[in-house]
């Protein structure tokens, strides 16, 4: 304002000598003319510079009032490295470990601090029987039978949620079920070789979760593999993404949390990767060579995984670069020539001292849990893509991190977080909100919980044979990957919206499944005329749930019009299995 008012000043000084040049001229003082046109002139000048001289100071104010904005938000940002001069360091604290019940505080204080600043209203907290459909889904992916569901919907217990969460984790479903999850991310759907078949990579992951085997242990095991498919499981991540660009995408994608794909033509357009990083990263896998790796049998060669001495292994694409091996946004290993290289990036990407590692883990099982990630998509780390919660992140990887990568530890933590047993249901002030997590989101069932459900629904004994059970043999397993592939279309886990209907997919279970289903119902129907105590149990093993007064007076009307029970019951269930609630995760 000071400036301006100066700038006034000029001018009307300005104005003022022209008004004195005029009546200087009808004086005819020719010399005292000159004078006053260079004191004018001089004002001029004086003016321009003060001009030009508040405009910098203008640009400069500017400047700095953007730089300490960028500082600001670095501060609250998570700290990946981005560039070959950044070197990758540790984007949080070492801390001390706390229980799952501190851990659940913790995030709770996070998000209920975000839904405080950004005035947004929380939902309340999910019924019991909502958090035990979602929980059983979410940690064992299979809905509860009806009796499950009626001894902890009839429980006092005021710690059953917590005890609940402790029974499932225990459970060998819960391995069952990650690796389900974990198969489609290493071994998509559409990868290659699928004929060779997979169900021993999803036998060793299944045994490594349930014995609750370190995330990092996990992971070093399956980037050093070597042998053939039967002598070491693992190797099969290698047959399923084949080439040196493949094996880099995805390693980078699940056990980093970011997307190199851009980079390898050119620099990344919407990050500061560059195209040597990208190809740094490929040369950890130049070594890597397959044996018979389209599962041909007949020359009695076993599929396998060798890491060559020479580097003549992996095939580079025709865009390749030459690079020495890169680690991601740090510096360059000493390898000899004839040095195992996949050790060496195993190493460094596990290390308790990288950030990229931890955080990719935590937020993919925060996605997992809570519908989207702290950063979304969950695989997509850099700092143009935001963490909604930085903090939390940052407190997750860290105790995760503390309790040395224990799985279990992390999902029981978020899974006793009030975030988790939050309702589905939105109410005034938070329905469009996605990010704050002041509501549950709704998944949908992924094909594998559709198919597991269906067949405890059913009383089918094909679910828990196809599941990598004892017992288990190829003909269920082959039921359950028709089904799966029947709903499954593009190469990561996506929502289904199941258009060809709950009728059809049965049928591709075949004949047997679905006269499970009418004994089912005569069971049912035999039990007596308590049409109220049927529909309660139909309820209970479909929805996880009893049904509404209203909901069972209208099923008792139509069981009382209908000319025989059991058909009226058969009507019933293929209703409840058809409803969106069957397939929906609250």
């Amino acid at each position: 304002m000071r400036m301006q008012r100066y700038l006034v000043l000029v001018s009307a000084l300005i104005f003022g000598c022209g008004l004195f040049l005029a009546g200087a001229e009808g004086a005819d003082n020719a010399k005292k003319k000159q004078q006053q046109q260079k004191i004018v002139q001089k004002l001029l000048k004086q003016q321009q510079k003060q001009q030009k001289l508040a405009a910098a100071k203008l640009e400069a104010a500017k400047a700095a009032e953007a730089a300490k904005a960028a500082e600001a938000a670095k501060a609250t940002t998570p700290a990946f490295a981005k560039t070959s001069k950044t070197p990758v360091r540790p984007a949080f604290e070492k801390v001390k470990p706390i229980d799952a019940s501190d851990l659940a505080k913790r995030i709770d204080s996070h998000i209920d601090a975000g839904l405080a600043k950004t005035k947004i209203p929380a939902s309340d907290r999910a019924t019991d029987a909502e958090f035990m459909r979602r929980v059983y889904l979410d940690l064992t992916g299979v809905i509860p039978s009806a009796e499950q569901a009626a001894a902890f919907l009839d429980s006092k217990d005021p710690n059953k949620r917590a005890k609940l969460i402790d029974e499932l984790l225990a459970s060998e479903a819960f391995g069952n079920h990650l690796a389900d999850v974990w198969m489609v991310l290493m071994a998509p759907r559409n990868s290659d070789n699928r004929r060779i078949g997979f169900e021993k990579f999803r036998d060793w992951l299944e045994a490594k979760f349930n014995s609750n085997t370190s995330w990092d242990v996990i992971v070093r095991e399956i980037l050093t593999a070597t042998g053939t498919v039967d002598d070491n499981a693992a190797t099969t991540y290698f047959l399923a993404n084949q080439g040196v660009d493949k094996l880099n995408d995805s390693v980078n994608k699940l056990f980093l949390g970011v997307r190199l794909e851009c980079a390898q033509c050119h620099n990344h357009p919407f990050t500061d990767y560059k195209q040597t990083e990208y190809w740094g990263m490929a040369q950890f896998f130049t070594k890597v060579r397959l044996a018979n790796p389209k599962g041909n049998t007949k020359n009695g060669t076993e599929p396998g995984v060798q890491e060559t001495a020479n580097g003549k292994g992996a095939r580079l694409p025709e865009n390749a670069m030459t690079v020495p091996a890169k680690f991601l946004g740090g510096d360059s290993p000493t390898l000899g020539a004839k040095d195992p290289y996949r050790p060496v990036l195993a190493k460094w990407i596990t290390a308790p001292e990288n950030p990229f590692f931890a955080k990719a883990a935590v937020n993919r099982v925060w996605g997992l849990l809570m519908g989207r990630g702290i950063v979304n998509p969950v695989d997509d780390m850099h700092d143009d893509n935001l963490a909604t919660h930085p903090e939390l992140l940052n407190e997750l990887a860290g105790q995760f991190t503390a309790h040395k990568f224990d799985i279990k530890s992390l999902f029981r933590g978020i899974c006793n977080s009030e975030a988790y047993q939050r309702s589905s249901r939105a109410v005034a002030g938070n329905k469009d909100d996605v990010e704050r997590f002041s509501h549950a989101q709704v998944k949908v069932m992924t094909p594998e919980q559709l198919f597991d459900s269906l067949t405890k629904v059913v009383g089918s004994n094909q679910a828990p044979k196809a599941r990598g059970q004892k017992g288990a043999n190829k003909g269920n397993a082959n039921v359950r990957q028709r089904f799966v592939d029947f709903f499954a279309t593009g190469d990561e886990p996506k929502p289904t919206e199941y258009e060809a209907g709950i009728p059809q997919a049965l049928k591709l279970m075949n004949s047997p499944a679905l006269a499970q289903t009418d004994r089912v119902v005569r069971a049912l129907a035999q039990q007596g005329s308590n049409s109220k105590a049927v529909i309660e149990q139909l309820y209970l093993a479909t929805l996880s749930r009893r049904p509404t007064s209203e909901e069972l007076a209208k099923l008792q009307g139509y069981v009382s019009s209908n000319g025989t029970a059991a058909t009226a019951y058969g009507d019933i269930l293929w209703a409840l299995i058809n409803s969106s609630e069957f397939t929906l995760v609250r």
